[in-house]
């Protein structure tokens, strides 16, 4: 028999921070007509249909861009939130900078949506897109690896040969029109600048450079397209163009809002990387010999540096490593190591001190260096020191395979943000498919310092109880036992036959996509089964998804990255496979540190961060499902602790409202009903 969900908070539009009779807003009249069934986006977008939820929402942001004030908005999978924020901000919000998740949205905004939703308006807004420096061709750098580069594989040449034909052509210089030469190919880092080796306006190319005229076209555009990582790198660094675009923007708005927490963290705090004084040893050696060959025994001078460099990584045997300074034995080698480090690369930056006024190139390295040595002398961390409050941070070592990084990540980037809205009354907008827990909004509003501003969710127009069932398979072990993503995969194997393919499988860890590839792989062969394999990593993720697709019966297994931010419509997605509840790893030494504080503050640590932030994870890789009106499909949830820990009905009221069974034959006849009646 099939259990039933209670009624999902998705199912009413929730209003919080504000009463639900507001009073008719400046544009809702406006509103109405455009989002209508005789307005202007019809015509203009072939399949768009009146949804109450998107015109609701587009009158809720109109109202806050009208009277310059703060919202967040949650709009269910479905919604068209998209259309929500463009149409009010192209039409009443003055100089508008929309941030979005990943580039992939950007281009998505800028190529597509934006053009729709201008010309359906008739709006005279000018647009432009901005993205960090390393997507721009570099005619300095480009110029200076075709003289000198040494290539390291016979396909970096014949990249490097393809980029300058794209010079020739290109207006923008954005890597991503060039899609001859994959996105992670390393040829990339020569031939583009970074923040530490642009020359800057002595640069012989500056009149011609893609970044400066990429800026130039956002400070005179209306309307203004970047990334989350962009935004924020320019309110921490200075770098992007974003601190000169911020004083006039009347408008900002966040999509993918849900990622902000990670993000402004990554950005508001320091991090010192080993890889860092290896680039820069590499671009010391090549400019001492072009520029001052006779200063200095240059191979000497950075040997030194890089040795101790790797040493320094090599201080922790195992392949990846987090870790708090607390956690790291006083008696360990990495302390003298690191010292060590400190001492060669003080060595180099006296020598570039002493040459670098014979050429501008040796002046970089010289400011580089003394960048470095800053970073790395203030990595300590004192507790008998007092620290003001809003400022406490996390000192912590991330060890990769070839690399060591020394990071200081704020407690709170709640202070720092705030810092960034005060001053010029503005509009803040943050939406997300996935922004509250259970129509609780606080887990995100005190993350991001926004206290009581006002909060609203409107609901999905799917109906989720007619187009979907959500599976919690019984007899599963405990998740953190031995052997548990096999007896996750035993499970899902009759159902992934009975979906005929067409399978997401989401893993919390890269460890249980590699196991779960062997087992799929060999289990298929044996059983005859002819559904093709689509692994995270094998290739990119924009083409491993149209492989997917084209293939219509593939199983694609990935961790965090295809939980979010993927769409695949109709037939070929019919099954989507979570493992476990994705709480983040209790190694994480900032989330450690975090709880530590909450649980000083007399809080519950796991209910008021670990296992909001768990659901607001789990609602995004739910959302993969159901992503059109006509979409049917199973969402097979694994982990027992859904159904046996007490916080499992708080899960439960946060996903979307399928019906539920824990029988498989239920599923297996849903399959088999949905492929008869094709």
């Amino acid at each position: 028999m099939t259990e039933h969900l209670p009624p999902s908070p998705e199912a009413t539009p929730a209003i919080i921070g504000a009463t639900p009779e507001q009073p008719p807003g400046k544009y809702d009249s406006e509103v109405e007509r455009l989002f209508g069934a005789g307005g202007p986006l019809g015509p203009a977008v072939g399949d768009f249909r009146p949804r109450r939820s998107q015109t609701e929402m587009a009158k809720a942001i109109a109202s806050a861009i009208a009277s310059q004030t703060t919202l967040i908005a949650e709009a269910g999978t479905g919604t068209g939130k998209t259309f929500a924020y463009l149409v009010p901000a192209l039409l009443w919000g003055g100089k508008t900078i929309v941030s979005t998740g990943t580039k992939n949205l950007q281009d998505q905004l800028f190529l597509r949506d934006i053009p729709a939703v201008r010309n359906a308006l008739q709006a005279p807004v000018s647009v432009a897109l901005l993205k960090g420096r390393s997507n721009y061709v570099c005619h300095y750098h480009l110029e200076r690896t075709l003289q000198n580069g040494r290539m390291t594989s016979r396909d970096d040449v014949g990249y490097l040969r393809e980029i300058s034909r794209f010079l020739k052509m290109t207006k923008s210089g954005d890597k991503a029109e060039l899609a001859r030469v994959p996105e992670n190919a390393t040829v990339w880092n020569l031939v583009t600048s970074t923040r530490d080796n642009c020359m800057g306006a002595e640069c012989q190319y500056y009149q011609d450079c893609f970044v400066m005229k990429a800026r130039k076209e956002a400070q005179q555009a209306d309307v203004v397209v970047v990334n989350h990582h962009l935004f924020f790198a320019d309110v921490a660094l200075k770098d992007s163009g974003v601190a000169e675009l911020l004083p006039s923007a009347n408008t900002i708005i966040f999509d993918e809002a849900h990622q902000l927490p990670d993000t402004a963290t990554l950005f508001f705090g320091d991090t010192f990387s080993t890889s860092q004084v290896l680039e820069l040893c590499r671009d010391v050696l090549a400019e001492g010999l072009s520029q001052a060959r006779d200063g200095a025994d240059w191979g000497k001078v950075v040997t030194v540096v890089e040795k101790a460099a790797r040493d320094l990584r090599l201080t922790f045997p195992q392949d990846i490593v987090r870790l708090s300074l607390p956690q790291i034995a006083p008696s360990s080698d990495f302390f003298p190591a690191l010292e060590k480090l400190k001492d060669e690369l003080d060595g180099m930056v006296a020598v570039l001190d002493k040459q670098a006024e014979r050429a501008e190139t040796l002046e970089q390295c010289r400011q580089r260096g003394l960048e470095l040595q800053q970073r790395l002398g203030a990595w300590k961390f004192d507790p008998k020191a007092k620290v003001a409050k809003g400022e406490e941070a996390v000192f912590w070592v991330e060890a990769y395979t070839s690399s060591l990084q020394l990071h200081k990540t704020p407690l709170s980037i709640a202070p720092i943000f705030n810092g960034q809205r005060e001053g010029v009354p503005r509009s803040w907008i943050f939406t997300s498919a996935t922004l509250a827990v259970k129509n609780d909004f606080s887990h995100f509003s005190e993350q991001m310092g926004l206290g009581d501003e006002p909060s609203r969710s409107w609901p999905s127009p799917f109906n989720y109880e007619e187009q979907g069932i959500l599976y919690v398979p019984t007899g599963l072990p405990d998740p953190n036992s031995f052997g548990y993503t096999d007896a996750v995969l035993n499970l899902a194997l009759p159902v992934i036959e009975a979906a005929g393919g067409k399978t997401f499988l989401l893993c919390t860890t890269l460890r249980a996509v590699k196991r779960a590839a062997e087992v799929l792989r060999d289990e298929f062969e044996k059983r005859g089964l002819p559904f093709p394999l689509f692994i995270q990593g094998d290739k990119g993720r924009t083409e491993l998804l149209d492989q997917f697709r084209k293939a219509g019966n593939g199983v694609l297994i990935g961790s965090q990255s295809f939980w979010e931010g993927v769409d695949v419509r109709g037939d070929a997605l019919s099954l989507v496979i979570i493992d476990k509840l994705p709480f983040a790893p209790p190694d994480d030494p900032v989330l450690a540190a975090r709880i530590e504080v909450m649980e000083k503050q007399g809080k519950n640590g796991f209910m008021h961060h670990t296992l909001p932030e768990a659901i607001i994870n789990l609602k995004q890789g739910a959302g993969r499902l159901i992503r059109d009106e006509k979409d049917q499909g199973v969402l097979m949830l694994c982990d027992p602790r859904v159904i046996s820990k007490p916080y499992g009905k708080r899960i439960w009221q946060s996903l979307p409202a399928f019906k539920r069974t824990r029988e498989q034959q239920v599923v297996l006849d849903f399959f088999k009903n949905k492929y008869s009646e094709q």
